[in-house]
């Protein structure tokens, strides 16, 4: 069979991609799930070699996605990784009981021993007895707004050497910022956020560069690009964070700058460093 897309990669399970609906069952594919499809591949290409980094350190691989779904991501990462080796575990994190179920079932009918799923919320698994107390790469794709940052806790509390994140509908900092907005009128940087439309988006550009400040201060070496580069929007925002050393003063001091210049301090808790 010819692949369905030029970029598909070697290995891959075709019967995978058709179980998905990424496929027919006559193997074509539709332009929806075509940029479904080019995306997580797009991420794939940045979790493989971290994933080979790891195993140069003899390191357990164990993989945490946050925010599931229908877990196109980690069954994708498994099928063109995992199932070769004889080591390393893929969690897939979701709430949704139907969606869990779903990919079980999946899991089991493919083999794929060393993959489960967890019927929980990100903030709830950081203590769920399922889950390793060492997880070496944190994923979340598209968790929204505050999950996001729970799943950031949840890779700083299991010490995670590779977080990856593309975070979505990010609204928190935005609300505090209209709430706050007639306190901080006398100040400049006002400006920034008065009107409606750039509170929502200098909120939503905010929440992702304090999450980066803050990673940093954990000692994380941070990156930030676009996860697909034709699709030019803050769901496609992909931050990258390498724990290389302990924590950096400089980052968390700009982060509390940043808290008090902005009147954002009753955020202080979410972004604690």
């Amino acid at each position: 069979m010819t692949k369905p897309l030029e970029e598909m990669r070697d290995g891959q399970s075709i019967e995978l991609l058709k179980e998905l609906h990424i496929l027919t069952r006559d193997g074509k594919i539709n332009q929806d799930s075509r940029r479904k499809l080019k995306q997580v591949y797009h991420l794939y290409g940045f979790v493989e070699p971290l994933l080979k980094d790891l195993q140069k350190s003899d390191a357990d691989l164990n993989l945490v996605d946050h925010g599931a779904g229908k877990s196109y991501l980690g069954f994708i990462i498994y099928d063109l990784f995992y199932k070769s080796l004889t080591k390393g575990h893929v969690y897939g994190v979701e709430t949704r009981d139907e969606l869990v179920k779903k990919s079980s079932e999946l899991q089991k009918k493919f083999g794929f021993q060393n993959m489960s799923f967890l019927n929980v919320s990100v903030a709830e698994s950081i203590q769920s007895q399922k889950l390793p107390e060492k997880i070496d790469i944190v994923t979340a794709l598209h968790a929204c707004d505050t999950a996001t940052d729970d799943a950031i806790n949840f890779a700083l509390n299991k010490n995670a050497k590779y977080i990856l994140l593309v975070p979505c509908c990010q609204a928190e900092v935005a609300k505090t910022l209209r709430l706050n907005k007639s306190k901080q009128l006398a100040s400049p940087l006002t400006e920034i956020w008065r009107h409606p439309i750039h509170t929502r988006e200098f909120g939503s550009h905010l929440t992702n560069v304090l999450r980066c400040l803050r990673l940093e201060a954990h000692g994380y070496q941070v990156t930030v690009t676009e996860l697909v580069g034709h699709d030019h929007s803050m769901k496609n925002e992909l931050i990258v964070a390498k724990k290389i050393e302990g924590p950096r003063k400089h980052a968390r001091d700009r982060l509390q700058w940043i808290l008090d210049e902005l009147g954002l301090q009753d955020l202080q808790s979410r972004f604690s460093v």
